[in-house]
């Protein structure tokens, strides 16, 4: 008979290699549990990072874009400002220039009117008042126009029966003008109607109803 040992019980058998813990399956623990779930939780702070960055980084490109139109306007600007100040600068610079010919011209119409303008002196002054005009000089300053103060300097003042209102009877000396603008206005004697006079038109009308009016029998 095989003696037992007060105090000692048989154990299972154990396969050789394992350790005891490895007999029965361990239950899983929270720390465990908590890892497994981790890694869902990191995924949905990284999208939320990414959208995040991907909002500054859209932010951004709006921020610059605008600040690209801002440039692109300015520069537009720039170009008219400059290509404005470039034609007036050329503008003052032909209106100088054709200023100092003034007297020249001058010279060349009284010449005209005595019938000086003859032989080489005529093809020069002829080819000079062609070079003006290609600048743009026109002339202006006609007898008979109404007296415009924008336009006309009045040198001499008279009355005259036959106007209605302040009218230029003599041209002194012809304006010019480039363009709209005057470089030298015209200047004219004016001749203003009669003190008291009635008007031509206003005469005839008062004759035609008195003709009117005295071959009717009443």
């Amino acid at each position: 008979m095989t003696e037992e040992t007060p105090g000692f019980e048989e154990k299972p058998d154990v396969p050789s290699g394992a350790t005891p813990d490895d007999a029965e399956p361990k239950a899983a623990t929270p720390s465990e549990e908590e890892e497994a779930a981790a890694p869902a939780g990191d995924d949905a702070n990284r999208v939320t990072a990414l959208t995040a960055q991907l909002d500054q980084a859209r932010t951004a490109l709006n921020e610059r874009t605008g600040d690209l139109q801002r440039l692109q306007a300015e520069y537009q600007n720039y170009r008219r400002r400059v290509e404005r100040d470039r034609v007036t600068v050329k503008e003052i610079a032909v209106a100088n220039l054709l200023s100092e010919l003034l007297p020249v011209l001058d010279d060349v119409g009284r010449a005209r009117e005595h019938g000086e303008l003859v032989g080489g002196f005529k093809s020069v002054a002829e080819s000079l008042e062609t070079v003006v005009a290609k600048l743009g000089l026109q002339q202006f300053g006609k007898e008979g126009e109404p007296f415009d103060p924008t336009v006309h300097e009045a040198l001499m003042h008279s009355y005259a029966p036959d106007v209605t209102e302040t009218t230029c009877v003599a041209i002194l000396q012809p304006g010019y003008r480039i363009g709209e603008r005057t470089i030298r206005p015209a200047r004219v004697a004016v001749a203003e109607p009669q003190p008291g006079a009635a008007p031509a038109a206003a005469k005839e009308e008062k004759a035609d109803d008195e003709e009117s009016g005295g071959g009717e029998e009443v």
